[in-house]
């Protein structure tokens, strides 16, 4: 009989958990290590590694540009991706509500599937738990990404006069979610810019520019990003308004809600510092990516305001580009 809904007993380690496992996860993500059917995936390297967990929920589970799923591995695979990593092998733990449709969780499985042939990247373990209606909201996902450090970096090597990028359009995932959800009632044709930023990031790291830091600008957007580095290695960071790539729509959204765009999460965008004689050629390198045609140079790291950001506007006023705080998108990543 075919399965239609995820069931409590699809989560009790018996037949029925084979029966989900095999018929949806191993069909889609199935390789020669899971299926070795372990406890846990064994891999073999003599490097550093780089390892990093996350958990997934959005609200809607699917909305332009990619659903959760997709989100679950790119949000990981980036996160090793900052770390100059390559991502290769991850993780992942479903936890479902019980009634979930299996149609849903099926096409969730199969876009994971389709990011990991992208990049390569292998599953190597997992686990699933179906939980009592009510337990959960609909579907979360976490996941575990590793990966082998070809480049070491860290926010600690920031130094005065080092140039400040990122790679695309700010807080576009941010303003799609909130777009997507019915009863905001806003039309829009914009898509999340989730995608996996290694393919577009290991040519700059492999072209020896001096890159001291990178991070993708998840939850909290660039905001959070620069507040970050600046308190980490206590100088300041100025930024240009001017030079803030914003698509036009995001724009709009946040004039209507009044949002602060550079606190909005973008899930495949990253902010990178180098020394700034490499600034041009990191440009040049990114902008003939598809994924880094918005990439712009948007300001440095000063000695002056030590531990803070400052935003000068188009005017040539100045303010500071405060940490975010609260809740502004609940359920975004």
């Amino acid at each position: 009989m075919p399965m239609e809904r995820v069931l409590l007993a699809h989560g009790s380690g018996g037949v029925e958990s084979h029966h989900l496992i095999s018929e949806i996860f191993f069909k889609e993500l199935g390789n020669e290590i899971l299926a070795l059917g372990e406890d846990a995936g064994v891999i073999e390297t003599g490097g550093k590694i780089a390892v990093s967990t996350d958990g997934f929920t959005v609200t809607p589970l699917f909305f332009p540009g990619g659903d959760i799923g997709k989100l679950a591995i790119c949000g990981s695979a980036n996160d090793v991706a900052m770390m100059g990593a390559k991502p290769s092998y991850i993780t992942c733990s479903f936890m479902i509500e019980e009634g979930f449709e299996v149609e849903k969780l099926r096409k969730i499985v199969a876009s994971m599937g389709k990011e990991l042939q992208k990049s390569g990247m292998k599953m190597i373990s997992g686990d699933t738990k179906v939980i009592p209606k009510g337990g959960v909201d609909q579907i979360f996902i976490t996941t575990t990404a590793l990966g082998e450090v070809k480049h070491p970096l860290s926010c600690h090597h920031l130094e005065v006069g080092d140039a400040i990028l990122v790679s695309g359009a700010i807080g576009t995932h941010g303003a799609v979610i909130y777009a997507s959800r019915e009863e905001m009632g806003l039309k829009s044709p914009l898509e999340s810019d989730c995608a996996q930023l290694w393919e577009m990031l290991e040519p700059l790291l492999a072209a020896n520019l001096g890159i001291k830091t990178m991070r993708d600008a998840t939850r909290g957007g660039l905001a959070a990003v620069l507040n970050e580095w600046s308190q980490s290695v206590g100088k300041g960071i100025e930024i240009s308004e001017e030079t803030l790539p914003f698509k036009t729509e995001v724009k709009g959204i946040c004039e209507i809600l009044g949002f602060e765009a550079c606190n909005l999460a973008n899930e495949g965008m990253c902010v990178i510092a180098l020394p700034k004689e490499s600034a041009s050629r990191a440009l040049e390198m990114l902008k003939a990516h598809p994924l880094g045609l918005e990439a712009s140079l948007i300001g440095e790291v000063v000695e002056n305001h030590p531990g803070r950001v400052v935003m000068k506007s188009e005017w040539g006023t100045r303010r500071y580009l405060d940490y975010p705080s609260g809740e502004l998108l609940p359920r975004i990543c």
